[in-house]
């Protein structure tokens, strides 16, 4: 995918175009999105000095996807890919501010970064979340990424129980290899709480990485800027090829 492609997709009367950017203009329209999205799920200012901005030095090195209702104009939902060619001139992952991540260093191939995903209330459904997951599948297998990473967040309004029972139970049933395991700057505190939860629960994009074989690497990092526990995802590209690039890419695996 070259930067300003596009692919349309009409659901129920709206038309969704997904492009790849770092158009300065695009990429602000991206973080008032996040500044929305985020500021009203997580209840925090971000820590933002623009207001309604989310915005950070990765923007500039990161290349952006983000998906349009071409009938109002408006962005609705947003990703930003930071590929690990393009690390080094930010000093890093962003997710290497919450994790440790040396023993990921010594995967062999080539790693991304996913984050600051997020989609409107609106169009949380799976035709803008297929969109969106098409487009990434289709970067990475032209960006011949081998290893995707990102931190994937849970709200911790509550005081954090729902965060906790959630990191819990990823931990238990999609825990990734000894050897991939990180270890978090800021654990989350251990809270005691039921051991039970809805699986429901689980907020939608973290469902959608299961979904597409990833795992979760350890413990979660608690977020204080944006009031949420993150847990370090970790998808083996090959894995998403295998099973989705019928559906996702528009080729044969």
């Amino acid at each position: 995918m070259t930067a300003q492609t596009a692919r349309t997709q009409p659901r129920r009367g709206r038309n969704l175009k997904i492009s790849l950017t770092r158009s300065p203009d695009q990429v602000e329209a991206a973080q008032r999105l996040r500044y929305r999205v985020f500021s009203e799920e997580y209840g925090s200012d971000l820590g933002a000095t623009v207001p309604g901005l989310d915005a950070d030095a990765y923007d500039a090195v990161c290349d952006h996807l983000i998906v349009t209702d071409e009938d109002t104009g408006e962005p609705v939902a947003t990703t930003r890919i930071l590929h690990q060619q393009n690390a080094a001139a930010i000093g890093g992952f962003y997710s290497a501010g919450e994790f440790d991540l040396a023993a990921l260093g010594q995967l062999p191939g080539t790693m991304a970064e996913l984050g600051r995903t997020c989609v409107h209330p609106d169009y949380r459904n799976g035709g803008t979340i297929t969109l969106l997951w098409a487009a990434i599948a289709e970067y990475l297998t032209e960006r011949q990424v081998d290893y995707l990473i990102g931190c994937a967040s849970i709200s911790m309004a509550d005081g954090g129980g729902r965060a906790w029972r959630i990191a819990q139970h990823l931990q238990q049933q999609y825990l990734s290899a000894p050897e991939c395991r990180v270890t978090p700057l800021r654990p989350l505190p251990h809270l005691t709480h039921p051991e039970t939860h809805k699986t429901e629960d689980i907020p939608a994009l973290i469902r959608a990485y299961m979904r597409l074989g990833a795992k979760v690497c350890g413990e979660p990092c608690w977020d204080p800027e944006f009031r949420c526990a993150d847990v370090l995802v970790l998808l083996e590209v090959s894995n998403l090829a295998g099973r989705y690039s019928r559906h996702f890419l528009r080729k044969p695996a």
